[in-house]
């Protein structure tokens, strides 16, 4: 083979955070997985961007069961206030961000305000401790996949060009590749694949830095109801800093001939009237237009995969492109590990698909009303009041939005030809039910009687998570079926294996856990964790069955089908023996 051509499992195009989070889950999922990192663009034109800037909660749990949320939590600004101004800078409230006030039912109650540049920094300092680099400045320039090759071949054939020299071109022979290189994706475009959907003439701009102000509460995600500049954005940024957004309308933009960094400043102050501004510093800014589009295909051939927004874009006005991709790149990566190492059929990669389109189709509508409502027009297809106050619209909308804002109620739906997420008839057996976020929940340690969470204690390492909820007696329930869960060798191939793991929770603490399935803990004084899970059924018990990622899979009685049930469960995800 000539030192031009290198193989490899997975080839990532584009670090940003989506691409980072990605090529760090492969990593850290092992089984000898190999991956690289490919960036068109150097560090240090990267360091100039300023772009996302929020994790809202459930990211946060995602980043948090990856390993990475404390690095984060160290140089964020965690935002727990939201306020809203009317054009006379009256505090008006129910409005803008309002929603961010009823976060709940999880310990990251607040928006975790953090610039790319920095959460880059953490991302790639955290995949370079498993051993994988980013490469750039390199450019994909070529992609050719055989289909009629078997998934276990290096089926992908990439090109790519090394800094920018035509000359200086090398292949990589991969088996998946995957395109996290943004609203312009090269992969996307070497594969043909549409992305429907318009862009309109809406311009935003946006600009960081330092400022003074005589605003009562400038450290908080706030809005200001401009009738110039539209809802005008204001968020207390990490290190002090402060970002400003507001719409650029053609009456604005015709004042200037050239749109320079001095009118990006000169514009910020009048958005913000009454109230007044003053910059000591600029770090950054940028003006872009707004659409929304999504690929028509997220993946080709369960091999080629798009990610972020490669696969979607919308305007940055609900502050949700960072956190859906993340979404995205967390969804497909313990899939895609399994197939990688032998674990399950690349059928399952379909579900990547199925469960994040309609999520996707969903923030997009969102976002196409909230984007116009942002400079001062009622949606498209607005049936009420036709006069109504577009600013108190914009307020009901991200109200109703906001549990889907926050990630925490993003589903996936119960489907006949998706093992992941099983619906039937004991799916309603308590309170969280199937395709549901699993609910973090305090739990104590035996012995010590340490606290701790369930999130914590469920880590995302591309595993399963049984909890049994055995209720006072253990033994009360191995004879209800458990025992035949302990003894069943299909279940313990699948643990040998590390797709999955057990966990007991007790409803009372005791002086011994000896016994039980897997890792024992008891729930709290006030019985939480059995009052969230199960509710009036907690005296009965209950299994419950985590995907890697943190979503149900399934909720199953404790009775003498259980063992069977959890078989044909995991025989419908996994594509091993019991040896």
């Amino acid at each position: 083979m000539s030192s031009d051509e290198t193989h490899v499992d997975v080839l990532i195009v584009g670090a940003g955070p989506v691409g980072l989070i990605t090529a760090y889950q492969l990593a850290r999922f092992g089984g000898g997985v190999s991956v690289r990192i490919i960036e068109k663009h150097a560090k240090s034109v990267q360091d100039t961007y300023g772009r996302a800037i929020t994790l809202f909660p459930r990211t946060s749990e995602l980043l948090d069961q990856l390993g990475l949320a404390d690095e984060l939590l160290q140089e964020a600004f965690a935002c727990r206030q939201t306020v809203a101004y009317d054009a006379r800078g009256n505090e008006v409230h129910g409005r803008g961000w309002s929603f961010m006030n009823r976060m709940n039912n999880t310990v990251f109650d607040f928006a975790l305000v953090l610039r790319q540049k920095y959460q880059e920094e953490i991302f790639r300092r955290a995949l370079k401790k498993l051993g994988v680099e980013v490469e750039a400045p390199v450019e994909l320039v070529g992609v050719d996949v055989d289909e009629t090759a078997s998934f276990n071949d290096h089926s992908i054939t990439a090109t790519v060009k090394y800094g920018g020299d035509d000359e200086a071109r090398k292949t990589i022979h991969c088996r998946c590749l995957i395109g996290a290189d943004g609203g312009r994706s090269s992969v996307r475009r070497l594969l043909g694949i549409p992305f429907e959907g318009s862009t309109s003439e809406d311009r935003w701009v946006r600009i960081d830095g330092h400022v003074k102000t005589n605003m009562p509460k400038p450290r908080t995600y706030c809005s200001i109801e401009s009738p110039t500049h539209g809802n005008v954005l204001w968020v207390g940024l990490d290190r002090g800093a402060t970002r400003i957004g507001y719409a650029f309308t053609d009456d604005r933009a015709n004042s200037y001939a050239d749109f320079d960094e001095k009118a990006a400043i000169a514009e910020a102050v009048a958005a913000v009237k009454p109230f007044t501004l003053d910059f000591e510093k600029v770090d950054w800014w940028t003006i872009y237009t707004v659409g929304q589009r999504v690929a028509k295909h997220f993946s080709v051939h369960n091999r080629v995969f798009l990610v972020g927004d490669a696969c979607h874009t919308h305007s940055s006005g609900a502050a949700q492109g960072m956190n859906t991709g993340i979404h995205d790149a967390v969804n497909l990566c313990w899939k895609l590990s399994y197939v990688l190492r032998g674990l399950a059929s690349p059928e399952l990669l379909k579900t990547y698909e199925m469960e994040r389109r309609p999520n996707v189709l969903k923030l997009i509508q969102y976002d196409a009303d909230i984007s116009r409502l942002m400079t001062n027009r009622l949606p498209e297809n607005w049936q009420g009041d036709p006069n109504a106050n577009v600013n108190e619209v914009l307020g009901v909308i991200m109200e109703q939005a906001g549990t889907f804002s926050s990630g925490l109620g993003i589903s996936y739906e119960p489907r006949a030809d998706n093992p992941l997420v099983r619906g039937g008839r004991w799916s309603r057996i308590g309170n969280v039910r199937p395709g549901e976020r699993a609910l973090d929940i305090p739990l104590l340690r035996p012995g010590t009687f340490e606290r701790t969470r369930l999130m914590r204690e469920t880590p995302n390492n591309s595993r399963f998570y049984v909890l049994f909820f055995v209720g006072r007696d253990l033994e009360e329930a191995k004879e209800a079926g458990l025992r035949k869960v302990e003894q069943s060798e299909l279940l313990q191939g699948h643990i040998r294996h590390n797709c999955i793991s057990y966990l007991t929770i007790f409803l009372e603490r005791r002086p011994s856990v000896y016994g039980s399935l897997g890792r024992a803990y008891f729930d709290i004084e006030i019985m939480e964790g059995y009052w969230k899970y199960l509710g009036r059924n907690k005296a009965l018990g209950g299994i419950f069955v985590i995907r890697p990622d943190g979503w149900i899979c399934a909720v199953l009685p404790i009775d003498e089908n259980a063992a069977s049930e959890l078989e044909a469960l995991f025989e419908k995800v996994f594509d091993v023996t019991t040896e």
